[in-house]
């Protein structure tokens, strides 16, 4: 285990104790890892959107500390954060859509993932369906989901926080385009 797995491991535990202060280490330790994921799922967002990457993180944050879920590793925690991160742009999206309905709005293939939320039209809600409805499905590729659209990993990061090689992130990947592009496209 390495020196920063093992500090983060201590505060995890600390804050599974209660130790308010360990809550506020372990943001100096994350923010910027969590700040970079956000303002990557925020640059792409409509311009005037009136959630911003700062606030995204900090409400992230606070949903993750609040749960207490006692994160073993330092993937848990991603995962848990791009999670969070998911459910508030999606809760954004649904209170922003609740009156219209979805008026206008397109659904976007999982396979464009690195240009697919530059639109307005971006369907959120879609694809949080599909990701609940495939976390049951294929858990792994799921968790290969979450840390390469939201949290932004790169395959060569997702194989080491999953310890499992690179082309098995790419299998996982394409397996998980396949699936969510039939499934979003049949909803």
């Amino acid at each position: 285990m390495d020196i920063v797995e093992d500090k983060l491991g201590r505060t995890f535990d600390a804050i599974d104790a209660g130790d308010a202060a360990a809550v506020r280490k372990l943001f100096t330790m994350v923010y910027e890892e969590l700040k970079a994921s956000a303002q990557e799922l925020m640059q792409q967002e409509r311009t005037g959107h009136t959630l911003g990457a700062t606030a995204l993180v900090h409400e992230a944050y606070l949903k993750l500390v609040d749960t207490g879920c006692g994160w073993q590793s330092r993937t848990h925690f991603i995962n848990s954060a791009a999670l969070a991160m998911r459910r508030i742009l999606v809760d954004h999206a649904r209170k922003k859509g609740c009156a219209k309905r979805g008026a206008g709005w397109k659904r976007a293939l999982i396979e464009d993932a690195d240009n697919a939320i530059t639109s307005v039209d971006f369907d959120w809600i879609g694809l949080d369906e599909a990701l609940e409805r495939f976390a049951k499905v294929d858990a792994r590729a799921h968790q290969v989901v979450m840390l390469r659209f939201f949290a932004g990993r790169s395959e060569r990061e997702i194989g080491n926080m999953l310890d499992i090689s690179e082309r098995q992130v790419g299998r996982d990947w394409k397996t998980a385009q396949l699936w969510l592009r039939r499934e979003m496209d049949c909803a």
